[in-house]
Protein backbone atom coordinates (compact mmCIF):
# COMPACT_ATOMS: atom_id res chain seq x y z
CA UNK A 1 0.00 0.00 0.00
CA UNK A 2 1.39 3.77 0.00
CA UNK A 3 1.26 5.78 3.24
CA UNK A 4 3.02 8.81 4.94
CA UNK A 5 5.82 7.18 5.87
CA UNK A 6 8.06 9.04 8.85
CA UNK A 7 11.98 8.37 8.96
CA UNK A 8 13.11 10.40 11.50
CA UNK A 9 11.75 13.46 14.12
CA UNK A 10 11.66 16.59 12.03
CA UNK A 11 9.80 19.01 10.18
CA UNK A 12 6.80 18.28 7.66
CA UNK A 13 9.26 17.66 4.89
CA UNK A 14 9.62 14.21 6.93
CA UNK A 15 6.71 12.70 5.57
CA UNK A 16 6.93 10.95 2.72
CA UNK A 17 4.60 9.13 0.48
CA UNK A 18 5.92 5.72 -0.35
CA UNK A 19 5.35 2.07 -0.09
CA UNK A 20 4.85 0.32 3.15
CA UNK A 21 3.93 -3.26 3.93
CA UNK A 22 0.05 -3.92 4.30
CA UNK A 23 -1.41 -4.23 7.55
CA UNK A 24 -3.19 -7.67 8.47
CA UNK A 25 -6.03 -7.74 10.81
CA UNK A 26 -5.38 -9.71 13.95
CA UNK A 27 -8.33 -11.15 16.00
CA UNK A 28 -10.84 -8.91 17.31
CA UNK A 29 -9.65 -6.31 14.73
CA UNK A 30 -10.95 -5.03 11.06
CA UNK A 31 -8.63 -4.08 7.97
CA UNK A 32 -10.23 -0.70 7.08
CA UNK A 33 -9.76 0.82 3.02
CA UNK A 34 -9.06 4.15 4.44
CA UNK A 35 -10.95 6.52 1.81
CA UNK A 36 -10.50 9.64 3.92
CA UNK A 37 -8.22 10.64 7.57
CA UNK A 38 -7.54 13.78 9.09
CA UNK A 39 -5.08 16.04 10.13
CA UNK A 40 -4.93 16.80 13.90
CA UNK A 41 -2.12 18.46 16.64
CA UNK A 42 -1.20 14.95 18.03
CA UNK A 43 0.28 14.15 14.34
CA UNK A 44 2.68 16.85 13.65
CA UNK A 45 3.34 17.02 17.46
CA UNK A 46 4.53 12.83 17.17
CA UNK A 47 6.08 13.89 13.81
CA UNK A 48 8.35 16.62 15.23
CA UNK A 49 9.32 13.98 18.08
CA UNK A 50 7.05 16.33 20.78
CA UNK A 51 5.80 13.15 22.05
CA UNK A 52 8.78 10.46 21.52
CA UNK A 53 8.68 10.26 25.78
CA UNK A 54 5.07 8.68 25.69
CA UNK A 55 4.38 8.03 21.99
CA UNK A 56 7.40 7.80 20.26
CA UNK A 57 7.24 6.85 16.58
CA UNK A 58 8.90 3.55 15.79
CA UNK A 59 10.93 4.32 12.87
CA UNK A 60 9.99 4.08 9.87
CA UNK A 61 6.44 4.35 10.80
CA UNK A 62 3.23 5.34 10.31
CA UNK A 63 0.83 8.68 12.19
CA UNK A 64 -2.40 9.36 11.67
CA UNK A 65 -5.56 8.77 14.40
CA UNK A 66 -8.83 9.12 12.14
CA UNK A 67 -9.89 6.82 9.73
CA UNK A 68 -13.06 6.83 7.16
CA UNK A 69 -13.26 3.94 5.21
CA UNK A 70 -14.80 0.59 4.11
CA UNK A 71 -14.66 -2.74 5.79
CA UNK A 72 -11.88 -4.98 3.58
CA UNK A 73 -11.23 -7.98 6.04
CA UNK A 74 -12.37 -8.51 9.29
CA UNK A 75 -10.07 -10.40 11.59
CA UNK A 76 -10.86 -13.68 13.15
CA UNK A 77 -13.56 -13.47 15.84
CA UNK A 78 -15.42 -9.90 14.73
CA UNK A 79 -19.22 -11.12 14.09
CA UNK A 80 -20.38 -6.90 13.61
CA UNK A 81 -18.72 -5.77 10.80
CA UNK A 82 -18.84 -7.01 6.96
CA UNK A 83 -16.96 -6.30 3.80
CA UNK A 84 -18.02 -3.36 2.24
CA UNK A 85 -19.52 -1.80 5.31
CA UNK A 86 -18.72 1.68 5.96
CA UNK A 87 -16.80 3.08 8.45
CA UNK A 88 -15.49 5.28 11.15
CA UNK A 89 -13.19 5.27 14.29
CA UNK A 90 -10.19 6.40 16.40
CA UNK A 91 -7.68 4.23 15.50
CA UNK A 92 -3.37 4.68 14.73
CA UNK A 93 -1.26 4.52 11.37
CA UNK A 94 -4.29 6.12 9.61
CA UNK A 95 -2.11 8.18 6.67
CA UNK A 96 -2.47 5.22 4.58
CA UNK A 97 -4.47 3.52 2.22
CA UNK A 98 -5.70 0.94 4.63
CA UNK A 99 -5.81 1.05 8.45
CA UNK A 100 -6.60 -1.73 10.84
CA UNK A 101 -8.68 -1.02 13.25
CA UNK A 102 -9.77 -2.43 16.96
CA UNK A 103 -13.32 -3.75 16.38
CA UNK A 104 -14.69 -2.26 19.43
CA UNK A 105 -13.76 1.05 18.54
CA UNK A 106 -15.38 0.93 15.35
CA UNK A 107 -18.18 3.00 14.18
CA UNK A 108 -20.94 2.34 11.63
CA UNK A 109 -21.27 6.14 9.34
CA UNK A 110 -25.04 7.01 10.07
CA UNK A 111 -27.00 6.80 7.10
CA UNK A 112 -26.96 10.34 5.36
CA UNK A 113 -23.02 11.36 6.45
CA UNK A 114 -20.80 11.87 3.81
CA UNK A 115 -17.83 9.07 4.68
CA UNK A 116 -14.52 11.68 3.42
CA UNK A 117 -15.98 14.27 6.35
CA UNK A 118 -16.65 11.83 8.72
CA UNK A 119 -12.85 11.54 8.81
CA UNK A 120 -13.17 15.13 10.79
CA UNK A 121 -15.44 13.82 13.67
CA UNK A 122 -13.80 10.42 15.43
CA UNK A 123 -10.88 12.82 18.01
CA UNK A 124 -12.28 15.80 18.57
CA UNK A 125 -15.87 14.72 19.18
CA UNK A 126 -15.42 11.82 21.52
CA UNK A 127 -12.37 14.17 22.89
CA UNK A 128 -15.12 16.78 23.64
CA UNK A 129 -17.47 14.46 24.98
CA UNK A 130 -15.28 13.22 27.41
CA UNK A 131 -13.43 16.84 28.64
CA UNK A 132 -17.51 17.12 29.71
CA UNK A 133 -18.41 13.60 30.71
CA UNK A 134 -15.63 12.34 32.08
CA UNK A 135 -13.81 15.57 32.88
CA UNK A 136 -15.82 18.12 34.26
CA UNK A 137 -18.81 15.39 35.01
CA UNK A 138 -20.98 18.56 34.45
CA UNK A 139 -24.92 17.94 35.72
CA UNK A 140 -28.12 19.97 34.87
CA UNK A 141 -28.29 23.29 35.87
CA UNK A 142 -24.38 24.10 36.65
CA UNK A 143 -22.30 26.15 34.79
CA UNK A 144 -18.90 25.21 33.09
CA UNK A 145 -16.97 27.10 31.03
CA UNK A 146 -15.23 25.85 27.85
CA UNK A 147 -11.91 27.40 26.06
CA UNK A 148 -10.82 27.30 22.60
CA UNK A 149 -14.63 26.89 21.93
CA UNK A 150 -14.48 27.80 18.56
CA UNK A 151 -12.45 24.66 17.75
CA UNK A 152 -13.41 21.20 16.81
CA UNK A 153 -12.80 20.33 20.89
CA UNK A 154 -14.15 22.72 22.22
CA UNK A 155 -17.64 22.64 19.76
CA UNK A 156 -18.00 19.17 20.92
CA UNK A 157 -17.70 20.03 24.19
CA UNK A 158 -20.31 22.82 24.13
CA UNK A 159 -22.57 20.29 22.42
CA UNK A 160 -21.94 17.20 25.23
CA UNK A 161 -22.20 20.02 28.43
CA UNK A 162 -25.94 21.29 26.85
CA UNK A 163 -26.86 18.04 26.31
CA UNK A 164 -26.07 17.62 29.92
CA UNK A 165 -28.46 20.36 30.79
CA UNK A 166 -26.04 22.84 31.83
CA UNK A 167 -25.26 26.49 31.53
CA UNK A 168 -22.78 26.98 28.71
CA UNK A 169 -19.92 29.81 28.55
CA UNK A 170 -18.15 29.75 25.12
CA UNK A 171 -14.83 31.19 25.89
CA UNK A 172 -13.11 32.55 22.30
CA UNK A 173 -11.10 34.68 20.95
CA UNK A 174 -12.11 38.46 20.48
CA UNK A 175 -11.70 37.87 17.17
CA UNK A 176 -13.77 34.53 17.07
CA UNK A 177 -16.62 36.58 18.82
CA UNK A 178 -18.86 37.02 16.26
CA UNK A 179 -18.64 33.72 14.66
CA UNK A 180 -19.55 31.74 17.83
CA UNK A 181 -23.24 32.63 18.01
CA UNK A 182 -23.52 29.32 15.92
CA UNK A 183 -21.79 26.94 18.68
CA UNK A 184 -24.73 26.58 20.71
CA UNK A 185 -23.87 28.20 23.75
CA UNK A 186 -25.82 30.40 26.42
CA UNK A 187 -23.18 33.37 26.77
CA UNK A 188 -19.64 34.13 24.97
CA UNK A 189 -16.78 35.54 26.66
CA UNK A 190 -13.53 36.84 24.77
CA UNK A 191 -10.60 35.08 26.68
CA UNK A 192 -8.36 37.46 25.28
CA UNK A 193 -10.00 40.34 27.33
CA UNK A 194 -8.81 41.17 30.70
CA UNK A 195 -12.05 42.79 31.24
CA UNK A 196 -14.30 40.23 30.22
CA UNK A 197 -12.77 37.59 31.99
CA UNK A 198 -12.30 39.60 35.56
CA UNK A 199 -16.12 39.82 34.84
CA UNK A 200 -16.75 36.25 34.74
CA UNK A 201 -19.17 35.00 38.02
CA UNK A 202 -17.37 31.68 39.51
CA UNK A 203 -18.37 28.29 37.39
CA UNK A 204 -18.84 25.46 38.45
CA UNK A 205 -16.30 23.99 36.17
CA UNK A 206 -13.92 24.79 33.22
CA UNK A 207 -13.26 22.16 30.62
CA UNK A 208 -10.61 23.98 29.01
CA UNK A 209 -8.76 22.90 25.12
CA UNK A 210 -5.81 25.87 25.06
CA UNK A 211 -3.74 25.61 28.66
CA UNK A 212 -0.72 28.14 28.69
CA UNK A 213 -2.02 31.59 30.20
CA UNK A 214 -5.53 30.84 29.27
CA UNK A 215 -6.02 28.60 31.64
CA UNK A 216 -4.17 30.26 34.29
CA UNK A 217 -6.65 32.92 34.47
CA UNK A 218 -9.59 30.69 34.17
CA UNK A 219 -8.55 28.37 36.97
CA UNK A 220 -9.13 30.69 39.44
CA UNK A 221 -12.93 31.54 38.00
CA UNK A 222 -13.80 27.95 39.31
CA UNK A 223 -15.84 27.64 42.83
CA UNK A 224 -14.14 25.95 45.69
CA UNK A 225 -14.94 22.40 45.20
CA UNK A 226 -15.36 23.16 41.57
CA UNK A 227 -13.56 21.19 38.37
CA UNK A 228 -10.72 22.37 36.16
CA UNK A 229 -10.69 19.35 33.40
CA UNK A 230 -8.18 19.93 31.07
CA UNK A 231 -6.73 17.93 27.48
CA UNK A 232 -3.40 19.50 27.59
CA UNK A 233 -2.58 19.05 31.31
CA UNK A 234 -2.93 21.54 34.79
CA UNK A 235 -2.34 24.59 34.78
CA UNK A 236 1.29 25.70 36.00
CA UNK A 237 -0.64 27.66 38.96
CA UNK A 238 -2.97 24.67 39.52
CA UNK A 239 -1.35 24.19 42.77
CA UNK A 240 -2.35 27.68 44.15
CA UNK A 241 -6.14 26.49 44.07
CA UNK A 242 -6.08 23.34 46.30
CA UNK A 243 -9.60 23.49 46.50
CA UNK A 244 -10.07 23.05 43.25
CA UNK A 245 -10.17 19.53 41.24
CA UNK A 246 -7.74 19.56 38.47
CA UNK A 247 -8.61 16.54 36.42
CA UNK A 248 -6.47 15.90 32.90
CA UNK A 249 -8.77 14.15 30.18
CA UNK A 250 -7.33 11.35 27.34
CA UNK A 251 -9.13 10.62 24.56
CA UNK A 252 -10.44 6.73 24.52
CA UNK A 253 -12.06 5.36 21.29
CA UNK A 254 -15.81 4.36 22.44
CA UNK A 255 -17.55 3.25 19.62
CA UNK A 256 -21.36 4.61 21.06
CA UNK A 257 -19.79 7.76 22.03
CA UNK A 258 -18.56 8.45 18.46
CA UNK A 259 -21.87 7.35 17.20
CA UNK A 260 -24.00 10.25 19.16
CA UNK A 261 -21.21 12.54 18.01
CA UNK A 262 -21.86 11.92 14.49
CA UNK A 263 -26.00 11.42 14.49
CA UNK A 264 -25.35 15.12 15.87
CA UNK A 265 -23.17 16.58 13.19
CA UNK A 266 -25.83 15.05 10.71
CA UNK A 267 -28.75 16.55 12.05
CA UNK A 268 -27.15 19.31 11.65
CA UNK A 269 -27.16 20.51 16.03
CA UNK A 270 -23.16 20.13 16.03
CA UNK A 271 -20.67 21.50 13.45
CA UNK A 272 -17.06 20.09 13.12
CA UNK A 273 -15.63 23.29 10.40
CA UNK A 274 -14.01 21.56 7.75
CA UNK A 275 -11.23 24.36 6.43
CA UNK A 276 -9.12 22.07 3.39
CA UNK A 277 -8.75 18.86 1.51
CA UNK A 278 -5.72 17.61 0.14
CA UNK A 279 -4.60 14.22 -1.17
CA UNK A 280 -2.83 11.40 1.02
CA UNK A 281 0.26 12.15 -1.07
CA UNK A 282 0.07 16.05 0.08
CA UNK A 283 0.08 15.41 4.14
CA UNK A 284 3.43 17.54 4.20
CA UNK A 285 1.32 20.25 2.67
CA UNK A 286 -1.60 19.93 4.69
CA UNK A 287 0.38 19.66 7.70
CA UNK A 288 2.55 22.86 7.16
CA UNK A 289 -0.91 24.45 6.74
CA UNK A 290 -2.64 23.17 10.15
CA UNK A 291 0.45 24.12 12.21
CA UNK A 292 -0.32 28.15 10.70
CA UNK A 293 -3.72 27.69 12.37
CA UNK A 294 -6.21 26.60 9.33
CA UNK A 295 -9.55 27.42 11.04
CA UNK A 296 -11.13 23.91 10.65
CA UNK A 297 -10.45 20.36 9.99
CA UNK A 298 -8.29 19.42 7.05
CA UNK A 299 -8.52 16.20 5.80
CA UNK A 300 -5.91 13.89 3.87
CA UNK A 301 -8.45 12.06 1.08
CA UNK A 302 -7.00 8.77 -0.30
Amino acid sequence: MKAIVVHRYGGPEELKFEEYPDPVAGPEEVLVRVAATSVNPIDYKRRAGKTQDFYPIKFPGLIGVDVAGTVLTPGSGVKDFHRGEQVFAMAGDAYAELCVVKAASLARLPAGLDLIEAAALPLVTTTGNQLISLGTAIKTGQTVLVTGAAGGVGRSAVFTAKQRGAFVIAGVLKRQVGDAASIGADQIVATDDETAIDSLPLVDAVADTVAGKTAEKLISKVKPGGVFASVLGPPQNAGKYPSIKVVPVYAAPDSKVLAVMAEAVRDGKLRIPISRKFPLSDAAEAQAVAEKGAGGKILLVT
